[in-house]
């Protein structure tokens, strides 16, 4: 529907955001060497290794033994730095590169590497309560990117963002509607699309995680929705 481009937000508290390009790096890094499609076994070896599956997360099912390489509890993390294709990848690394900077620059660099970890867990940790029999491993950032939307638009619905609408109609609006349009189609979605390969519930937990956490792990004094950056 949408591709975001860049906001008018500059950071206050930090110089760079070093969490948010480190995690940028790390998911690319994680793809091209052990996800991309020239590897073959490789690839299909790392996601049924790596990726949560609920059955054998639920104790349902096991996995093969040349699979279960670490316990099935830390797949609950790895799952959130792998993905389905460049596609899937380019996607949610574009929403973290928009908005993770703010919600980083609002919270601290180590605060914001935990509020990223806790809202893939509980992204996780939902999908997996919404199909705990499925054998289908779960990858992808999209529950921790969900959260970093949730909570910027906690603390910055009046900045304005550049946007593509339809992927071609250039367009700077204020987060409120950007955001707000995105989680409503996550919701949408959900009862509409039952025959995808998406994780909506996924979103749906790292959403509700995000909109929590933010509330706890902004630094002292950081408003939320922030008034002041409307002319922005």
């Amino acid at each position: 529907m949408f591709i975001p481009l860049h906001d008018h937000n500059p950071l206050v508290h930090v110089r760079r955001q070093y969490v948010t390009l480190t995690l940028i790096g790390i998911n690319i890094v994680v793809f091209a060497v052990f996800q991309g499609a020239a590897f073959g076994a490789l690839a299909d070896s790392t996601t049924l290794s790596f990726g949560l599956i609920p059955a054998v997360y639920s104790d349902i099912r096991e996995l093969a033994p040349q699979f279960a390489i670490i316990p099935e509890e830390f797949t609950a993390i790895t799952y959130a730095f792998l993905h389905g294709g460049w596609m899937h990848l380019i996607g949610n690394m574009l929403f973290l590169w928009v908005f993770g900077d703010n919600v980083e620059d609002a919270m601290g660099h180590l605060r914001f590497l935990i509020f990223y970890i806790l809202c893939a867990v509980f992204a996780g940790l939902v999908h997996v309560w919404a199909s705990p029999t499925s054998t289908a491993p779960l990858v992808g950032a999209s529950g921790a990117v969900a959260g970093i939307v949730a909570a910027y638009l906690m603390l910055h619905p009046n900045v304005k963002v550049w946007i593509l609408a339809l992927g071609r109609i250039p367009l700077r609006i204020p987060a409120l509607w950007v955001l707000g349009f995105w989680i409503l189609l996550q919701f949408y979605f959900l009862f509409t699309d039952g025959q995808s390969n998406v994780a909506w519930w996924a979103h749906i937990g790292g959403l509700v995680a995000g909109a929590v956490l933010v509330v706890f792990l902004r630094r002292p004094g950081v408003p939320l929705f922030d008034k002041e950056a409307a002319g922005r």
